[in-house]
C-alpha cells in the first residue's frame, strides 16, 4: 500500500460509479431496488445529482429476472441520457447467470444514443456466495475484441490479482488500451477480502494509466468504500452489492442513501466529487454531443 500512497494524488476528485440493480436483489428482498426500466433511471437520475458519473446497468424482466434483451437496455440507456446527457454510461456483461458469448455481449452492438459508453469485463471465474460467475479465458478474449471494435471501454472488474495479470495479457495483445478503468470488488466469500493488505496487493500490481475504484460486497461495502475514499480514484456502490444501510441489517438502503454516505466521506476528508465532464475527459471518452 505505500506504493500506491506514495503514487496517488489522495486530493484528486473522487469518482463514484452507481451500480443500482444488478442480478440478484429481488422485490422481496427490498422494494428500494429499481427493477423497471423507469425506476432505474429515476434512481440514476436522482442519484446523479449528487455526484454519481457513472452508472453501471443491469436490466430485469417484468418478473423481475436477469435480462441480456438490448431493447431494454436501450431504453433505459435512452431514459438516462435524455435526463442525464452526460452520464457514463456501463453495460453489463456478466457471466453469472448466462453463458453465452451472444447473450452476454447484445448491448455491444447498440448504436446511437443507446449505445454505451463501457461495459464490464470481469477477468476470472470465481464463486459468490451461492452461485459461480464463469468467465473462461476465451469468453474474456472475445467480449474484450468486441468492445474494441465497437468503440467501448472495458469496465475492468478485478476480485484477486489473479485477476490484473490477465488485464495485463489483455493489454498485451493489443486489446485494452490506455487509460485502463478498474473497479476492484472486495469482501466476495471466494477472492480478496476488505483489507489493506489485499487491496494494497491489487493496487501494487495494476498496470502504468490505471483509474481504479473500490466496492465491495455485502456488509463489506461501507469498508471497501471508506478504503476508496481515503486511497483510490473512486468508489463503485449501490444496490446490486448491498441492499443493507447499516452491518446489522436492520435498515434497508436505497440507491441515494449509499451514494449520500460516500459523499459525506468524501467531505469530511475534503475531497470534492469529480465532474462527468472530467471522468469522460479522464477516461478517454467521447464528450457529450459527439459520436461514441
Amino acid at each position: 500500500m505505500l506504493i500506491c500512497l506514495q503514487e496517488c494524488d489522495l486530493m484528486q476528485d473522487l469518482i463514484i460509479n452507481l451500480a443500482p440493480t444488478g442480478m440478484m436483489p429481488t422485490r422481496q428482498q427490498t422494494a428500494l431496488v429499481p427493477l423497471t426500466p423507469q425506476e432505474i433511471i429515476a434512481d440514476v437520475s436522482k442519484c446523479a445529482a449528487h455526484g454519481v458519473a457513472m452508472a453501471h446497468l443491469h436490466a430485469r424482466e417484468a418478473d423481475g429476472s436477469a435480462s441480456s434483451d438490448p431493447a431494454l437496455f436501450a431504453d433505459i440507456i435512452r431514459g438516462i441520457r435524455a435526463k442525464v446527457p452526460d452520464m457514463v454510461i456501463i453495460t453489463t456483461t456478466s457471466g453469472r447467470l448466462e453463458g453465452s458469448i451472444e447473450k452476454r455481449a447484445a448491448t455491444l452492438y447498440l448504436e446511437g444514443d443507446a449505445k454505451p459508453d463501457m461495459a464490464s469485463l470481469t477477468l476470472g471465474s470465481m464463486n459468490f456466495a451461492t452461485s459461480a460467475s464463469v468467465n473462461s479465458p476465451q469468453t474474456i478474449t472475445r467480449l474484450a475484441q468486441i468492445m474494441l471494435e465497437h468503440g467501448i471501454k472495458p469496465e475492468l472488474e478485478v476480485f484477486d490479482t489473479g485477476m490484473v495479470n490477465v488485464a495485463k495479457i489483455l493489454i498485451d495483445k493489443g486489446l485494452l488500451q490506455a487509460p485502463y478503468y478498474f473497479n476492484i470488488l472486495l469482501g466476495n466469500p471466494g477472492t480478496s477480502q476488505a483489507n489493506l493488505l489485499h487491496l494494497g496487493s491489487i493496487v501494487a500490481d495494476l498496470p502504468p494509466q490505471s483509474v481504479w475504484s473500490v466496492g465491495g460486497i455485502g456488509r463489506f461495502q461501507t469498508r471497501a468504500n471508506g478504503l476508496g475514499v481515503v486511497l483510490a480514484d473512486g468508489v463503485r456502490v449501490g444496490l446490486e452489492d448491498n441492499i443493507w444501510l447499516d452491518d446489522g441489517r436492520t435498515q434497508l438502503a436505497s440507491n441515494l442513501d449509499l451514494v449520500q454516505r460516500v459523499s459525506i466521506q468524501a467531505q469530511a476528508l475534503g475531497r470534492n466529487i469529480a465532474t462527468r465532464a472530467a471522468v469522460r475527459e479522464k477516461l478517454g471518452l467521447a464528450p457529450v454531443g459527439l459520436p461514441l
